[in-house]
Order: structure tokens, then C-alpha cells, then sequence
């Protein structure tokens, strides 16, 4: 059949239309005008029933082509808000079932309709259009990610990472020695440390001298020099120095000047470390391997904050790599582990106040669950089995240090108090569970709201036993009284995702964050709630959010394909939390949750509308499963 010009066109206009969404931007462009050959167009006026829920199967698929379009339950609530290039009702044709929502034009608007059989056959013959009907969300998370590793990778982050200041780069002291050291003693103490430079420095701590490695195969291996030689006949004299919080492309530059590899780095003209060339491109190499080995290594806790840096570089990295949001999440929550579980080594082992008490390091909130981003501040607590009241005290000091350096690496002090070296949070295991049957009996607004935080916690670090008792005797103790079940899961539908009804979004009017959705509470906290309210109500020990929701969907048969767009869904809101985080660090602002959809990219603004949908039926399950 021949198509005039005009159609051929028009055909071409249309598609070049629908190019700008999914599924199809990604369809193959025969099938594309196939597609549009075959689409009519209808015009519907504000309030006009566009489709009625029942029992027969629609005739039509139908496309937002400009407007809005609400879908609305039968008690009139609106669920579902479709904007430009967004399809109706997909479900129930894949399942030749009526829709289940009422489809009511929000605005003045116009849509394309196929018909029902040749939606089934652009379903056989595009593979992306039926990769996105039967994988919805999924196909468009992929399409997402894939964006987002283009972007990352064109990102030059060079002038961002040679910035940064110089002492950022210690990972351990200076191997010093006196100028009149022997040579052997010297070799010897870099050998120990197995560093590549050895610095001179005088009575005061000033840099006099330095040599290294490839100085000892000139001047002292092939020279044939005694190892009884003062280590000033062979040094490097007065050697060139750099400020410890100048840039390190200053380094580059003076490495690159004067020929040489190592430079050391003083503050008020004492000497406080050393820099490689090593050093500095290693900054190219991070890696999960290399932070950790490097966290082993460190013997000062003032070195913590560098490595701190480096795993938000990683993750940077990572997102450029396309990683997804839950590996993502927990591997900087497990670099972040290891950093805390390296601090309260050094700062226990060094506290003789501690000996014969056993006590545990408990992580709790969005550590607990190991969820953390780039933006989060301390959550954590100390159980011990029984302590003297002094022993308590030095428990509490010993907190307080690990609490002031963790500040120190860029986890803030939590506003609220909930820190280990807090007394009320610093308690035996009995007390514990006196205090955890206070407030599941209470199941006051104040309980409810620590629940939502200590109930999520595991052991990072100490006695690792103390924190399993506890979680058992917390899930007999949660299942045993129904009525707090009941309360959280009232306490949790109260925070509604944000979706409008005339517009896609709820916005903040906070003078603060004006026209911001915050994504944390928002956005991840409706997953977060209902999937510990499921954790308690199946006894589930984990704590983390999709662990939660996957074990506890056998126990709530809830189905595998629901369960799965849940997590996606949970996820992606991550996964925008990072990149927003990541992009706001970048530009040195501080890092917080507050995004404003209308800068998201459409595919993106268009997932995240999909993702509140999915809040929306986690909230609609929990809401079922408490009759609330």
C-alpha cells in the first residue's frame, strides 16, 4: 500500500513526537511509523471520562499526547497522574482484562488511540516496546542508567580531584630520622613502614633533608657507602617543600619542575607528612580493594577523614560505571563500616577503662539498614552486658571520641542526640529491652518515632552476640502485640508520597527548600516504614529495606512481580539521591534530599512519578494488611 507525502509526513512529525519518551525513543524506526500509520487522535475537555473501569477488556491503548490525564478509583480517589508519552491501560491489556481505574481527562487535553490488536501485534514485532509493556518501570530504570553513565563519563573531574588539599592524600606519619642517623637505621625504618622516603628534620620538627629510594641506588648502593654513613652525607639538602593544604596539582607542579617524586608537607614549617607521585595518581585508581587495604594500614585516626574522601570519590566513579543503587548503597555503607570499625579499634584498644566489659557498637537508622548516602549524619548506640558505673563512664568517654572524629570524617553529629556517648542510649542489654517493651507497650508519638530508628539497627563492631539476642527478643516481643503493629503502620501512612493532583507533584512551600520534593522522607521513607512494619510482622531479622520486603513476601504472599517493582522503584529514589547528592558536592555545596523535579531530566522526572506510584501501593498494601 503506497503512503502519499503528506501522510509520509505527517507519519514522520508524529514519530519525531513520540521520540522524546519511552518505549518509544528506543524502538527500531520501522517499527516506529508502523506504529503511527496506525494511531488515531481524539480531543477530551477537562473532566471528560476518557475510559471506565469494568469488566470488558478495552478496544484501545491510549497515548497522552498533550495534556493531563488522572486515573481514579471508583470512591473517586485519584492514583495514577499521566502526563506526554505516557500509555493507558497497559495492564489490562496485556491481561485482556477491563481497567480498574476510571481515566478522566485532568485538563484540556488530546490522545493517540491504537487499537487493541495492533497493540498486540507491535507488542510481537518490537522487542523494546514489549520489553517496556511487561517490564514497565525496569525498562525505564535501564534506560535511566544508561543516561547517567553517559553523563558521568563525560564529567571532567580532574580540576575537582587535583584541588583538593594536599594533606588529604596521608594515610600514615613520616618515617623521620636525625640527620646524623646512621644509614642503616634509616633503610631500616623505611623498610619497616615500607614507605619509599625518609625525612631529616632538626630539634623542632623542621625538614632538613630527605632520601629516597631512588637516591639510595645512586648514592649509597652503587657508591658502595658504608651503612655506619650519617644520613646527611647522603641526603637531598633543604628539600622542597609544600604547605599541607595547598592543592595537589601544586605537587605536580613541583614534581614536574624539579624532577623528583616525593615532597614532604609541612604546617607552620613542621613537617606532618609525605606525598608521592604514587600518591596522587592513585587518585585515578580507587578502588573498593585499595580503600580498605589502606583503612588497615592506618594507625591515626586524623588519617580517617582523607580515606573518607576518597570513598565518596569511589562512588562518584562507580555511577560512572553504572553501577545500581542497592550495590551501590552498600558499598559505601560498607567502606563507611570499615572506616567506623578501624576508628573504634584504634580508640578502644587504647582505653584500658574498657578491659573485662563486653560491649557492642550498634548502627542504627540508615547505617542499621546499610543504606547510607553521600548526606548522613550519626545514628548509632552501645549495648553491654553488665559494667560498673565507672566502666559506664569509660564506655561513654570512649564513645564520645569515636562521636568526635566520625564529625570529623563528615558524618555530622546527630542533632538529636542519638550517639552512643549520649548516657540514654549507652545501655546493658536489660536495659535495652526494657526500653524497647516501653515503647512498643506505649506506642506514643515519641515511641513510634524511635522505633523507626533503634528498630533497625545491627552490630558493627565489639561483642557481635549482643545484637541477634536482642533482635530475637525484639521480634517476639513486636509479633506478640499486634496493637504497636497497628499504630506503626497508622504512624507510616501518614507520611503520603507527594504526587498532585492537578500537577505531577506536591511541592515543599518551606522557605528553605521552596519548590523541592525531599526524597528521603518523601520518597524513600514510605519503603523504608512498610518494609520494617512487614520485617516485625514476619519476624524477619534483617534490616535492610529490599532484604525486608523480599524475605517477607512469601510470609504476605505478596507477588514476585509487585515485589520487584517495589524495589525498583526504592532504588532508583537512591540512585537520585546520590546523583543529586554527588552533583551538589561537586559545585561545594552541602548535601541534602531536597530536589526540585522540574531540573530533572524528563525520563527522570517521568521515573520518579513512577516510583511515588509504587510508594503509593506499598502504602495501599500496608493500609489493607491494618485495616487503617
Amino acid at each position: 500500500m503506497s503512503t502519499s507525502p503528506i501522510a509520509s509526513s505527517l507519519h514522520r512529525a508524529t514519530l519525531d513526537a513520540l521520540r522524546h519518551h519511552a518505549p518509544f525513543s528506543a524502538m527500531d524506526e520501522a517499527d516506529g511509523l508502523w506504529l503511527v500509520a496506525r494511531l488515531g487522535v481524539s480531543y477530551a475537555a477537562q473532566g471528560a471520562l476518557l475510559l471506565e473501569a469494568g469488566d470488558t477488556p478495552p478496544t484501545h491503548l491510549h497515548i497522552v499526547k498533550q495534556g493531563t490525564v488522572a486515573g481514579v478509583t471508583a470512591d473517586g480517589q485519584t492514583v495514577l497522574q499521566l502526563a506526554a508519552g505516557e500509555m493507558f491501560p497497559l495492564g489490562a491489556l496485556l491481561a485482556g482484562r477491563g481497567a480498574a481505574n476510571h481515566y478522566r481527562a485532568e485538563t484540556d487535553c488530546f490522545t493517540y488511540q491504537l487499537a487493541a490488536a495492533d497493540f498486540h501485534a507491535l507488542l510481537a514485532r518490537s522487542a523494546a516496546f514489549h520489553d517496556f509493556c511487561t517490564r514497565r518501570i525496569a525498562s525505564l530504570l535501564e534506560e535511566s542508567q544508561r543516561e547517567v553513565q553517559a553523563e558521568y563519563a563525560l564529567a571532567q573531574d580532574d580540576k575537582q580531584r587535583f584541588s583538593r588539599p594536599l594533606d588529604s592524600l596521608i594515610r600514615r606519619d613520616p618515617v623521620v630520622a636525625t640527620p646524623d642517623t646512621p644509614l642503616r637505621e634509616a633503610l631500616a625504618r623505611m623498610l619497616g613502614a615500607r614507605v619509599g622516603s625518609v625525612v631529616a628534620v632538626d630539634a623542632t620538627g623542621r625538614p632538613v633533608g630527605i632520601l629516597t629510594l631512588k637516591d639510595v641506588l645512586a648514592r649509597v648502593t652503587l657508591a658502595e657507602t658504608p651503612l655506619d654513613t650519617p644520613l646527611s652525607t647522603v641526603m637531598t639538602p633543604t628539600p622542597a617543600t609544600l604547605d599541607a593544604d595547598a592543592p595537589v596539582a601544586d605537587a605536580l607542579v613541583r614534581m614536574a619542575r624539579q624532577g623528583i617524586h616525593h615532597v614532604p608537607l609541612v604546617r607552620s614549617g613542621k613537617l606532618v607528612g609525605v606525598v608521592s607521585e604514587k600518591d596522587i595518581f592513585a587518585l585515578r585508581r580507587l578502588s573498593v580493594e585499595n580503600i580498605t587495604t589502606a583503612l588497615a594500614h592506618v594507625d591515626d585516626p586524623a588519617r580517617l577523614p582523607g580515606l573518607a574522601r576518597d570513598i565518596g570519590d569511589l562512588a562518584h566513579s562507580l555511577l560512572a560505571q553504572g553501577m545500581d543503587a542497592e550495590n551501590l548503597t552498600a558499598i559505601i555503607s560498607g567502606l563507611n563500616d570499615r572506616l567506623t570499625q578501624r576508628l573504634i579499634a584504634l580508640e578502644s584498644g587504647r582505653d584500658s577503662a574498657l578491659a573485662g566489659v563486653d560491649w557492642c557498637w550498634l548502627a542504627l537508622g540508615s547505617e542499621g539498614r546499610m543504606e547510607q548516602t553521600l548526606a548522613t549524619d550519626q545514628d548509632n548506640a552501645l549495648i553491654f552486658r553488665s559494667a560498673s558505673s565507672e566502666q559506664q563512664a569509660g564506655l561513654r568517654a570512649f564513645a564520645l571520641r569515636v562521636n568526635t572524629w566520625l564529625d570529623a570524617c563528615g558524618f555530622p553529629l546527630c542533632k538529636g542526640g542519638i550517639m552512643a556517648s549520649n548516657p540514654q542510649w549507652c545501655l546493658s542489654a536489660a536495659d535495652w529491652q526494657h526500653q524497647f517493651a516501653d515503647w512498643i507497650e506505649h506506642g506514643s508519638p515519641e515511641a513510634l518515632l524511635h522505633a523507626s530508628i533503634f528498630f533497625d539497627f545491627r552490630a558493627l563492631a565489639g561483642d557481635a552476640a549482643l545484637a541477634p539476642d536482642l533482635r530475637a527478643w525484639l521480634n517476639r516481643s513486636a509479633r506478640a502485640n499486634p496493637r504497636f503493629l497497628h499504630q506503626m503502620a497508622g504512624n507510616a501512612l501518614r507520611n503520603r508520597p507527594p504526587l498532585g493532583v492537578m500537577r505531577d507533584f506536591v511541592l515543599s512551600d518551606d522557605a528553605a527548600h521552596p519548590h523541592t520534593l525531599d526524597l528521603k522522607l518523601n520518597g524513600a521513607m514510605p519503603f523504608v516504614d512498610a518494609a520494617r512494619i512487614f520485617a516485625l510482622a514476619a519476624g524477619i531479622p534483617q534490616t535492610g529495606t529490599a532484604k525486608r520486603l523480599r524475605e517477607a513476601a512469601h510470609a504476605l504472599h505478596i507477588p514476585e512481580s509487585e515485589l520487584d517493582d517495589w524495589n525498583r522503584a526504592f532504588h532508583f529514589i537512591q540512585l537520585l539521591r546520590l546523583r543529586h547528592q554527588h552533583d551538589q558536592l561537586r559545585h561545594g555545596q552541602a548535601p541534602d534530599n531536597h530536589v526540585d523535579p522540574d531540573a530533572l531530566a524528563p525520563l527522570d522526572r517521568r521515573i520518579l512519578k513512577e516510583a511515588l506510584r509504587q510508594a503509593r501501593k506499598v502504602q495501599a498494601r500496608l493500609a489493607m494488611d491494618y485495616g487503617l
